[in-house]
């Protein structure tokens, strides 16, 4: 890429932006102003564009970037934008919105599709495909830095030394491998922290899924052996591994070792169980992601199959974000390019769909990973048999999906309908709080809408106010809804205003500012949230005090509403049903936060709020005295004598431990 640095585009030094700003433009008629402003800012850009690729940004009056898109040539693909003329009315919008305009140029139009994927998936501009619920996959790591290898699950950057098996679709695909593993080789699973400190074997070597190198049980041969078979069949050479384990169990049954000879006979039944649960393990095709995209009812669904060392390692599917006259080689297109972003990319790729630009986005992955990648769509023979079985699988997620879908929206008219709602609550907010005795606490907030549960966007609050009785939940409710909503009103502006877009967003959205608060707890905790929100200007929000029941029977639930006496639903209202999954739901996410941040004071070594005492003096005054307790306990002048302990640290240690000492 050429040019100077863009301060808009972190770690891309060689990017150069071609930013322009739009001028004031003459006033219009209230009908023609927005199209036509649109218009004139854009080909006020195009004078000054450069026939060259890269790629340009759309941005509206509030700074938000509405779409991004590369091309090979800028001012060809941005003057296309000047005639309104076969428009689509998404496209039109974009256009109505758009104020200003960004570019960045490349040297390639791969270097631009490549920057334009990365771009959409750090801006999520408005009107592109977008693709959600993008986790890191799970790889499973034979671990190669320590002297016994160690099996466990892995995500995130692959830095620590050792073989890496995947991707897998999800992490419990990852949990059932590595226990069958575990049977079939008997490999280790425990920390090396763990592993250094037995002095017997563990319960795993009991129940024979450990060899228990840890304490010589298995000597460093055997051991080395067993993760070679382990490696050989996760690299694909699975036949090869039975057929040994097999001559191995019929030697030791030939020499009336029947000992011996059951347990090669459990390991070949595990490696079976893993490769039962693999479903299609393909003859022809070694190493290769399979994409079937199946559009309905305004929505997409695309399956995902990946097979690694011609084993099935699972699948996932996907439910991109796309507008609804968007076709579908359109969406396959933008979603391949942003999948492959930060995640690596096989040897082959098949497809359902066709698209333009498959041959280049080929090109770009070979140049992003440094080996030929094939994109292919299969038209006869094994490959297109699998990709028919993924187009089955998307066909089947999405009908659930919309079927899913379509009960949820009734509930939550029925939830609109109940609690007086002028329309479908599309946002729904539910708090509870959690603690012992007051310690730790913690309060919780989930959010539900359309498509369920909407995790991403779940909030914890660590109650932080000393002015808070011990136990006071009024006063931890109070915090949390001051926090919460201060900061949504900064955020998010009013309620009823932008926060909550312009009526244009995806029937899935979800607004910035919700459309119903559920407070677990009565007529108090209700009214102690109402107060807090008057304070802070906000009259106007549908809020519902729920209680439980008379022994905290489920189904007796009273609920309370501002100005209006208390009800009860009929036990077997649907709607019931649904309050109390969301309850249940966010009183599971609030005691969560709780016990994780008081298990986290539990192991809290109160060395490590000591000024001055860093890890290394830290491990010396351990290494010493064996625990914290014993550091407290001890004197100046035996501080003074452990090693890398100076006089002055010795006596910041002790005044820590002795307040008013000294």
């Amino acid at each position: 890429m050429s040019g100077a640095s863009n301060s808009s585009e972190p770690n891309r030094p060689n990017n150069k932006p071609v930013t322009q700003q739009a001028e004031q433009q003459p006033e219009e008629t209230e009908t023609e102003a927005p199209v036509r402003r649109g218009v004139e800012v854009i080909a006020d850009f195009v004078k000054r564009l450069p026939n060259a690729p890269g790629v340009y940004r759309m941005i509206n009056g509030d700074g938000d970037v509405l779409y991004v898109g590369k091309a090979r040539n800028l001012k060809k693909r941005v003057t296309s934008y000047t005639k309104l003329a076969g428009q689509s009315n998404r496209i039109a919008r974009m256009i109505q919105a758009t104020v200003t305009m960004e570019f960045v140029t490349t040297r390639t139009e791969t270097e631009a599709l490549l920057l334009e994927a990365n771009l959409i998936k750090r801006l999520r501009p408005r009107f592109n495909v977008l693709l959600r619920d993008d986790k890191s996959f799970p790889y499973i790591l034979l671990t190669g830095d320590h002297d016994a290898a160690q099996i466990v699950k892995h995500r995130g950057a692959q830095k620590r030394k050792g073989r890496y098996f995947g991707p897998f679709a999800s992490a419990g695909a990852v949990n059932r491998t590595i226990n069958a593993l575990q049977k079939a080789f008997l490999i280790r699973s425990c920390s090396d922290a763990v592993y250094d400190s037995r002095t017997r074997p563990c319960l795993l070597y009991q129940i024979k899924r450990c060899a228990g190198p840890c304490t010589g049980e298995i000597d460093a041969e055997g051991y080395e052996r067993l993760v070679k078979e382990a490696t050989a069949f996760l690299s694909g050479k699975s036949k090869a591994v039975k057929a040994e384990l097999a001559c191995a169990m019929e030697a030791a049954s030939d020499r009336l070792d029947f000992e011996q000879a059951a347990v090669y006979r459990d390991r070949l039944a595990a490696l079976s169980h893993v490769q039962s649960h693999q479903g299609i393990n393909p003859q022809t095709v070694s190493e290769a992601d399979v994409f079937a995209l199946h559009q309905e009812g305004g929505q997409t669904a695309i399956e995902v199959f990946f097979f690694r060392t011609g084993q099935n390692w699972g699948n996932r599917c996907y439910y991109p974000k796309a507008d609804k006259t968007l076709e579908a080689d359109a969406v396959l297109e933008s979603f391949l390019a942003q999948f492959y972003d930060d995640k690596p990319c096989p040897k082959q790729i098949l497809l359902s769909h066709d698209f333009a630009e498959r041959e280049l986005l080929a090109a770009a992955l070979t140049e992003k990973t440094g080996r030929k990648v094939e994109i292919s769509v299969p038209q006869r023979g094994e490959k297109k048999e699998l990709v028919e079985h993924a187009h089955a699988n998307a066909r089947e997620a999405l009908g659930r999906r919309l079927a899913e879908s379509s009960s949820q929206a009734r509930l939550l008219e029925g939830v609109g309908e109940v609690f007086g709602l002028d329309a479908m609550p599309r946002r729904i907010e539910v708090y509870d709080n959690s603690h012992i005795m007051g310690t730790n606490a913690v309060g919780g907030m989930i959010v539900a809408g359309p498509e369920g549960f909407v995790k991403g966007q779940y909030r914890k609050f660590n109650i932080k106010s000393t002015d808070i009785t011990p136990g006071d939940d009024f006063g931890m409710m109070r915090e949390v809804m001051t926090r919460r909503f201060s900061r949504l009103l900064k955020e998010a502006g009013p309620r009823g205003g932008d926060g909550n877009g312009d009526g244009e967003e995806d029937r899935d959205t979800v607004g910035a500012w919700p459309d119903l608060v559920l407070i677990d707890g009565g007529r108090g905790q209700l009214n102690a949230v109402r107060e807090t929100l008057a304070e802070l200007g906000i009259e106007d929000l549908p809020l519902v005090g729920v209680a439980k029941g008379p022994e905290r029977n489920a189904g007796r639930e009273t609920f309370y509403l501002p100005e209006r006496d208390s009800f009860m639903l009929p036990t077997r209202d649907p709607v019931l049903y649904f309050i109390q999954r969301l309850r249940d739901e966010a009183h599971r996410f609030a005691i969560g936060s709780h016990r994780a941040r008081r298990k986290k004071d539990l192991t809290k070594n109160p060395l490590d709020e000591i000024r001055g005492v860093g890890p290394g003096r830290k491990r010396a005054l351990l290494r010493h005295f064996g625990t914290a307790k014993a550091v407290s306990r001890a004197g100046i002048d035996d501080l003074r004598s452990v090693p890398g302990i100076s006089e002055s640290i010795a006596q910041i240690v002790y005044d820590f431990f002795h307040e008013g000492a000294g």
